[in-house]
């Protein structure tokens, strides 16, 4: 297995902009690998390099309807609707709160081997392009809260064991078949 250990809240990597990819190799294909079974092994419908300590422009989705992977994304919105609904962070263990983002969006960027991928995405793939890519740009979904969400976010952060245990790191373990649930609040 290629789990990796998964960055927390307070890592600086999770707030750097990660760098566009140039190279389109052996490297990128297990970078996407050690994306895709890491995410799997938590439970979660997306991860970005940067959540494994990768500063590179790279996120893996996998919502149970669509499921695969993005080098150096785009998306703009499609139409003007809004979806609210619950969000978390593999990076942010135990935090969730309802988070704005656009309903639709429309995605692009390229696969491992550098051809053109484009998609339209509704819902939770939607939710997940977005969050993934803001993850790309060093911005977090509680960076996304209004200001009293955002600050009950913090003490949620500041009370928690991983937080107060100093750790910006969590161990690589596997966690399959734990049934925990998806950290953007939808069943798998």
């Amino acid at each position: 297995m290629t789990i990796q250990p998964v960055r927390l809240f307070g890592d600086p990597i999770l707030r750097a902009r990660a760098a566009e990819v140039t190279a389109f190799d052996r490297d990128l294909r297990q970078l996407v690998t050690d994306l895709t079974e890491t995410m799997h092994d938590d439970g979660g419908v997306g991860m970005a390099a940067p959540q494994i300590g990768v500063g590179l422009r790279v996120f893996v989705y996998d919502t149970g309807d669509a499921s695969g992977h993005l080098v150096n994304p785009r998306w703009e919105v499609v139409g003007d609707e809004e979806q609210v609904g619950p969000e978390g962070c593999l990076s942010i263990p135990g935090v969730r709160y309802d988070t704005r983002r656009a309903l639709r969006v429309r995605a692009s960027g390229v696969d491992v081997d550098g051809a053109p991928v484009a998609f339209e995405a509704e819902g939770l793939l939607a939710r997940c392009v977005q969050h993934e890519t803001d993850h790309l740009d060093g911005v977090l979904f509680i960076d996304r809260l209004d200001p009293a969400q955002r600050k009950e976010a913090m003490r949620v952060i500041r009370e928690s064991d991983w937080f107060t245990a100093g750790s910006t790191v969590r161990p690589a373990r596997s966690m399959s078949g734990s049934g925990r649930p998806n950290p953007f609040g939808a069943g798998r």
